[in-house]
């Protein structure tokens, strides 16, 4: 007889490693008081989190008393641990500085603070005294206070600080526990205090620590409309506002609640706040100065929905967010807007807050569920969709922080009112994320219709020299576009019509002095590393776009440079066409804008 052995029929192989006793203790205390009795699996990236925040570093022996408590086999657990950038499964100091060198920060001086920390630590990736080492990071999501930084140190407790703008002095003394004071919020949003807001109209006013000082600003006032209108008429009046997805797919939010509410219990509702496209960062300014709408508006949702739980995916590059969301979930529960009997109407309905690990990938919805679950964050080919088959194979509701954050007003002031702000096609207000080469980067809250000009004025014009080459659309995976668009609405229709996406809604525009040469290497090496590395079309095609353009940048192209140029579009092709999910069908996108719209790359005369 032939037998089959597929890899989760495999036995779960242990090594002869033992965990100190301060590896059990943080596997213990983070796996108290869960209940253990179904899957355990999922709790494998908070265990992981755990021993990577006591010690440093996941070794062999607290790996494997890590899977004896989850019934996990070793080997597909170290290729979770493996597979996230915030975790090391090698001996590592136990403080890390993860200095930011991407597109937003290289226009501030990025590569000048690499170069002082190199000078005061030693080459990335080594330490001189085995305390501290460094690391080059892709976006941290500071983008409006750039440069910026991570520091990362483990014990008991751990500390992370994220520092922005960040110095050389800033971060040296971070390393070693001196804590460096928040920057100013008019850094971060400019419109702070202005009349008129939305979705900010709280940031700046209240202390983001007080539940009572939410409610005193009109906090939970809309969740208790929710409850008096019933669940059905609140998706209604989301269906009514046209509000569709922010976070880039543009989907109808209420679609997706309509779909959810016909589909079989149980149903899970996940906030997607994995923001992690380059140049993007509202949602962070969300939930660190307005924690308490976000946990409002997905109770809000789980009720519409008829979710009982819901887990909230925060980026694992957030410490402040992390803070003041766990704070924001415990008030809430003490005082009965989370939990078993919301506001005494019988509404059931709870969050977990989950901490991604640095992994791009998790923004994609499946890879989320995938990471939520104990795997790694690798997409799932669709359909299923998430509202037929999401979490643990049931109905889920996948929204991310802008899109849940917008049903506040829609429930107060009903979705026909939404619907007249902005144009027919893109309803409400809508965040923008400024940053590179203006006067004032920040956070900005308009309607949709205004456009690229109007917007670029409200941040005090253009920046640097003045003299500007392009401005980046939508992030990494967006488009760049010239000074010739700046009258181009800044809707979804809007920027289809000049061959660029509204994506994330950032808007980045870089002077004369960048070489954008340079800019484009650095989109595509962050596509490279991000790539989850599933299907061959990303995996391969990443790599080697990659490497034409350093060649390009170099100037040592292969034959001609109009070759290469060739080439690299029908790279893009192949992605487009054949790739699993977003990150590969867009990796392309921007670098070949460019090259259609920009004389970066020219032939060589002898």
């Amino acid at each position: 007889e032939i037998y089959t052995l597929s890899l989760h029929d495999a036995l779960p192989i242990f090594t002869a490693h033992e965990p100190d006793p301060e590896e059990m203790a943080a596997v213990d205390r983070r796996l108290a008081g869960l209940p253990l009795n179904g899957d355990r699996r999922q709790y494998l990236l908070p265990v992981l989190h755990a021993l990577q925040d006591r010690k440093g570093w996941i070794s062999p022996g607290a790996l494997n008393y890590a899977c004896r408590q989850l019934d996990v086999p070793p080997a597909e657990a170290f290729g979770v641990a493996d597979f996230y950038a915030l975790f090391q499964t090698r001996p590592h100091p136990p403080v890390t500085v993860h200095v930011c060198d991407d597109i937003a920060c290289r226009t501030r001086g990025a590569e000048a603070l690499c170069a002082e920390v190199e000078a005061a630590l030693g080459p990335a990736g080594e330490s001189r005294d085995g305390h501290a080492t460094w690391h080059r990071s892709p976006c941290l999501g500071l983008c409006e206070r750039a440069p910026a930084a991570l520091v990362v140190a483990a014990g008991d407790p751990p500390r992370d600080q994220a520092l922005a703008p960040a110095t050389g002095g800033d971060i040296l003394s971070a390393a070693v526990g001196v804590p460096t004071p928040q920057p100013d919020l008019a850094f971060s949003v400019p419109q702070a205090g202005q009349p008129g807001l939305k979705l900010l109209a709280r940031v700046g006013r209240i202390d983001p620590m007080s539940l009572d000082d939410y409610r005193a600003a009109g906090g939970f006032l809309a969740l208790r409309r929710a409850f008096e209108m019933g669940a059905a008429a609140v998706v209604r009046e989301v269906v009514e506002s046209k509000l569709v997805g922010r976070g880039g797919a543009a989907f109808p939010t209420g679609v997706k609640w309509q779909g959810a509410r016909s589909a079989a219990l149980p149903r899970y509702l996940v906030c997607n706040a994995d923001e992690s496209e380059p140049g993007t960062f509202k949602d962070r300014v969300l939930m660190e100065n307005d924690p308490f709408a976000l946990i409002e508006a997905m109770t809000i949702a789980g009720f519409a929905t008829g979710c009982e739980k819901g887990y909230l995916y925060l980026r694992g590059e957030y410490p402040l967010a992390l803070s003041r969301l766990e704070n924001a979930l415990q008030r809430c529960r003490e005082r009965g807007f989370l939990g078993d009997d919301i506001l005494g109407d019988g509404v059931r309905f709870d969050i977990e807050l989950r901490r991604g690990a640095g992994a791009y990938i998790c923004g994609e919805e499946t890879a989320l569920m995938n990471s939520l679950e104990g795997r790694r964050g690798e997409p799932r080919n669709k359909p299923p969709f998430p509202t037929e088959a999401g979490l643990f194979g049931q109905p889920t509701v996948i929204n991310n922080v802008e899109t849940l954050v917008n049903v506040l007003p829609i429930v107060i002031e009903g979705g026909k009112a939404f619907a007249a702000i902005g144009t027919e096609r893109s309803t409400g207000p809508k965040l923008f994320c400024v940053s590179g080469h203006v006067q004032r980067p920040g956070v900005y809250e308009a309607p949709f219709g205004i456009t690229l000009g109007e917007l670029i004025d409200l941040a005090g014009g253009f920046g640097g020299t003045g003299r500007i080459q392009a401005i980046l659309l939508g992030g990494a995976a967006g488009a760049f576009v010239t000074p010739d668009h700046l009258d181009a609405p800044l809707t979804f229709e809007g920027t289809r019509a000049i061959g660029a996406t509204l994506g994330s809604a950032v808007v980045m525009p870089f002077d004369d002095t960048v070489d954008l040469r340079q800019i484009l290497r650095r989109i595509a090496q962050f596509f490279r590393d991000e790539s989850c590395g599933q299907c061959v079309p990303c995996r391969v095609g990443t790599v080697r776009q990659e490497e034409l353009l350093h060649r390009l940048a170099t100037d040592r192209p292969l034959g001609s440079v109009a070759d290469e140029v060739v080439l690299l579009k029908e790279l893009g092709q192949a992605m487009r066409d054949a790739s699993i999910c977003g990150l590969g069908q867009t990796a392309s996108s921007a670098i070949e804008s460019a090259l259609a719209r920009l004389p970066i790359y020219q032939e060589k005369t002898v």
